[in-house]
């Protein structure tokens, strides 16, 4: 390779590499109009939510964090029956949105539905939060994530 292509060459790479970094420089900056978050957990009886896989530390919330409008984020719960019957999982539900409008722009949803457990017996859960693209002056908020169940 002569000296010309090797100057060319790299002058190329220096290109690539300067657009990259300005690339990312905006992706840092456009993540400062994240909003943080929290949800507070309730439970039915009979339903146990832990944060490890031996379901001995209880969950009473949830910190998302800084969230980007158009994303989502998850979170792994182990959900126990600590009742003596058979459990059915029900839909995940929310309430205490505050401020008031913010479930017109946030979902959480959750893989468990209609999951039956037996007594003593745990499943790993995964707990979403989806936020719509065009969610617009909401900076914090806070909830209550119900995981009920039935049997």
């Amino acid at each position: 390779m002569t000296t010309a292509n090797k100057s060319k060459m790299l002058v190329i790479l220096l290109t690539v590499t300067a657009l990259a970094l300005t690339v990312t420089t905006l992706a840092t900056i456009n993540v400062n109009q994240n909003f943080s978050s929290s949800g507070n957990i309730t439970t039915t009886p009979n339903v146990g939510i832990y944060c490890d896989s031996t379901c001995t530390t209880n969950v009473t919330s949830l910190s998302w964090g800084s969230i980007a409008a158009g994303t989502n984020a998850s979170q792994i719960v182990y959900v126990r029956n600590v009742g003596t019957g058979c459990l059915t999982l029900n839909n995940i539900s929310t309430s205490n949105w505050s401020p008031s409008n913010t479930n017109t722009y946030l979902t959480i949803s959750w893989n468990q539905t209609n999951t039956q457990l037996l007594s003593g017996q745990s499943v790993p859960a995964l707990i979403t939060l989806t936020v719509a693209s065009n969610t617009t002056g909401i900076s914090t908020f806070s909830n209550t994530i119900i995981i009920s169940g039935s049997g």
